[in-house]
């Protein structure tokens, strides 16, 4: 596969963009301006972007202000962050008070690695999916990422989107292809599908890859927005194949893998499954590569996973 840029300057690219065609667009930064490769957007249009320091919850408040008055706003902090210290803010300044803001969490899952555990964003998906009024979108590669961003542009009511760090290699697919709430397939499979969400869509395409090698085949489906969830797809693929592996940069609880569970099994539906993604430990430290291949997540870690749930 091709190697793209982070899907954090597909963003920004994207965002400058949006602003160049309307200059409702504001950017709202907690000290984020170079880290969210958003130093191109405030050379280009000074007047559109607002840095309020390292205050999260401000930051919010800031953009849902702004909101509030017909602006299209990008509030831009580490998801670590965003989604803890601000989280009061994000649920009623925005999300129960239906200001459309779009809350960006750059950095998002475990790309500060060797930072530890305090920068690592496990957490996003389970509080922010028991919030009432919010899209949340984690983008696979460079593709999905900017459709997300054009199509949060529209939306008239709270998104979140979650960015990582890495360089993404580019899927296959088209911009046709995306829609929120729609899972989007990746690789078509009779024998397993592995459901992921963000970044780790690409470890497990690599480890289809690797299955086919022994005649398994092996489906993605790449599920970028987990909430509204794309139940009728997850249900569909359910009776279609032997196995399922849900994978995804976040703690196994609250996340992509126990919002499939809970699907499946309130349909009454049981392949062999298994759920991937950082268990309930103290997280080791390292770099994002070195966390997934510990916990699993890497292209051998996922095809040695799928092996043994075939047997």
């Amino acid at each position: 596969m091709d190697l793209g840029k982070p899907n954090l300057e597909a963003f920004a690219n994207a965002v400058r963009e949006l602003a160049r065609q309307d200059p409702s667009v504001l950017v709202v930064t907690s000290d984020s301006r170079g880290s969210g490769k958003l130093s191109p957007f405030g050379k280009e249009f000074p007047k559109q972007i607002i840095e309020v320091g390292i205050a999260e919850q401000n930051l919010v408040g800031v953009a849902a202000g702004l909101a509030s008055t017909g602006k299209t706003v990008f509030a831009v902090s580490p998801a670590c962050f965003l989604t803890a210290r601000a989280l009061e803010q994000i649920k009623n300044d925005v999300c129960y008070s239906d200001n459309p803001v779009k809350v960006v969490g750059i950095s998002a899952g475990v790309s500060y690695g060797a930072l530890g555990s305090t920068h690592h964003s496990l957490h996003d998906y389970a509080v922010l999916r028991a919030i009432n009024n919010i899209t949340v979108v984690a983008p696979a590669d460079n593709l999905e990422a900017t459709q997300a961003v054009l199509a949060a542009a529209k939306l008239r009511s709270p998104v979140y989107l979650r960015f990582g760090k890495k360089a993404m290699p580019h899927l296959p697919g088209n911009p046709a292809d995306f829609e929120l709430g729609k899972a989007r397939w990746i690789r078509q499979g009779t024998d397993l599908v592995f459901v992921a969400c963000g970044e780790t869509v690409v470890e497990a395409f690599q480890a289809a890859e690797l299955l086919a090698q022994d005649n398994f085949s092996a489906g993605v489906l790449s599920v970028h927005t987990i909430k509204p969830f794309d139940t009728q797809t997850i249900l569909d693929v359910a009776g279609s194949v032997r196995a399922m592996i849900t994978v995804e940069e976040h703690s196994v609880h609250g996340g992509l893998g126990e919002a499939c569970a809970a699907l499946l099994l309130e349909h009454g539906l049981a392949p062999k499954f298994k759920c991937v993604g950082i268990p309930d430990e103290y997280t080791v430290t390292g770099s994002q590569t070195e966390i997934f291949q510990y916990y699993g997540i890497s292209p051998s870690g996922l095809a040695k996973t799928a092996r043994k749930l075939l047997g």
